[in-house]
């Protein structure tokens, strides 16, 4: 419980700003572009700083890194409350996306630690996973409520006790996982990768204003492409790389990052449009739109649950395949609403896609087993890099589709695209083993000779 908060307030407070975006887009002056910066400042510094962490969380300590992480996230969300203009509350979205970044590869390290093998972390990652859905579940409902009746200040507010009750938390029943020997910090990959995200992101975003065939997305677009290859060139040749490119060797492990890219580009683009349709198209209020993201949350948080029993039983392919196929249903279904569509069905429709649930605890228990040993902080943190990479670009690219020529938002175009990323991921999770990972020499190589033997988690499952 002291661990999964971290994580249950960072997906609370990404949901709630969710349903409350239009509120504060309308208090602030925001354009549709101000609105997906205020969501992709955060994921954008999320992303950025996440694989880093993640070596640090090796390196210093998963508890001590969690903590401080925590802190200043929660420090960054009393800002967000209290901000005044759009840059202000973007920047503090920024340093949010810095505070989770630390925090949620060191949860996932910490409960490796705890748990090392078996059915016992299969249950742990469930109960992580239902912990964290019930921040998405409880992000809607209480967001929409707050903000119809004493303003969406308060939906920031309403986060910090939970922060704080983590971090006292862990600080009492929570021991540091084992820490890595000392290594440099790769400083220029990290400049290449918050460079390269925020160049592909501003590119991407300013199609919602300029349209597809523009000179902004060229003169940001190119060179981002351009960051993105110097990164990949400076990983390679690297000695201390944040990102070492030998564990994509191992097919389980690149699989299932793919996996999660599209996994949160549907999810993350889903919530941003869905919320945008609901209030501007069809004239629900916030509270309404909270109900209606509800009926998906809560879906999502009884598959987690459900996910970690089929996974312990069954492997990882099953829970993911299933997750990920009633994802697409979902997506199609979203594509067929318009204005005049009653807004039960569209509850209905937000809770059959809510079945994506089932696949996350699973891609993230295959994350884990093929990671290497003493490595359970950086392979969480290079799958949660994924996730929220696919997450902006998913909020960059559905939102410039959501209302085209200036229109009223429109889910046609938008979730036909989460439909066919989530029928991919499908097709891919096929290529998932249901059983532990093998041994492989792509995860060996990564550890510095003399010191596999020293950890307990060596055994051939965890390479």
């Amino acid at each position: 419980m002291a661990i999964c908060l971290g994580f249950f307030v960072v997906l609370l407070d990404a949901t709630i700003v969710s349903v409350s975006l239009p509120a504060i887009g309308s208090s602030l002056n925001a354009s549709l572009s101000g609105q997906q910066w205020i969501l992709n400042a955060y994921t954008l510094t999320f992303a950025a700083f996440m694989i880093n962490a993640g070596a640090l969380g090796d390196r210093w300590g998963a508890r001590r890194l969690y903590l401080a992480g925590l802190a200043v996230f929660t420090a960054a969300t009393v800002v967000c409350a209290f901000a005044w203009t759009v840059p202000t509350m973007i920047a503090a979205r920024a340093v949010q996306g810095i505070g989770a970044a630390a925090l949620v590869p060191c949860s996932l390290a910490l409960i490796a630690h705890r748990f090392p093998e078996g059915r016992a972390r299969a249950r742990a990652l469930g109960a992580w996973g239902a912990i964290s859905g019930v921040g998405l579940a409880a992000g809607p409902a209480i967001g929409g409520i707050l903000v119809d009746s004493v303003g969406w200040h308060a939906v920031f507010l309403v986060a910090v006790p939970v922060g704080v009750a983590s971090g006292l938390m862990v600080l009492a029943t929570v021991s540091e996982a084992v820490k890595r020997p000392r290594s440099r910090t790769d400083l220029y990959g990290q400049i290449l990768a918050v460079a390269a995200l925020a160049a592909i992101t501003i590119a991407f975003t300013t199609t919602s204003a300029h349209g597809w065939v523009s000179w902004q997305l060229l003169v940001f677009g190119l060179p981002g492409l351009g960051l993105a290859v110097g990164f990949v060139i400076v990983e390679r040749v690297t000695d201390e790389a944040m990102l070492p490119l030998r564990m994509f060797r191992s097919g389980r492990f690149s699989t299932a990052t793919v996996i999660g890219t599209l996994f949160n580009f549907g999810l993350y683009g889903t919530l941003f449009c869905l919320a945008l349709f609901l209030e501007r198209t069809q004239h629900r209020s916030a509270a309404e739109a909270g109900l209606a993201i509800l009926s998906l949350a809560v879906v999502v948080v009884a598959c987690t649950m459900l996910s970690g029993h089929l996974n312990a039983r069954f492997g990882a392919r099953l829970p993911m395949l299933i997750g990920l196929l009633a994802g697409a249903v979902g997506a199609a279904l979203f594509a067929t609403t318009d204005a005049r569509t009653p807004f039960g069905w569209v509850a209905v429709f937000a809770a059959i896609f809510g079945l994506i649930g089932t696949a996350m605890p699973a891609m993230t228990a295959v994350v884990l087993d093929a990671s290497p040993p003493g490595r359970a902080a950086l392979g969480s943190a290079v799958l949660n890099t994924a996730r929220q990479i696919g997450g902006l670009l998913g909020v960059a690219i559905l939102g410039s589709v959501l209302a085209p020529r200036g229109g009223l938002p429109s889910l046609h175009l938008p979730m036909s695209i989460v439909a066919g990323g989530y029928l991919t991921a499908g097709l891919l999770a096929t290529r998932v083993s249901s059983g532990a990972a093998k041994s492989t020499s792509a995860t060996a190589d990564l550890e510095p000779s003399g010191t596999r033997s020293a950890t307990p988690m060596c055994g051939s499952r965890f390479r």
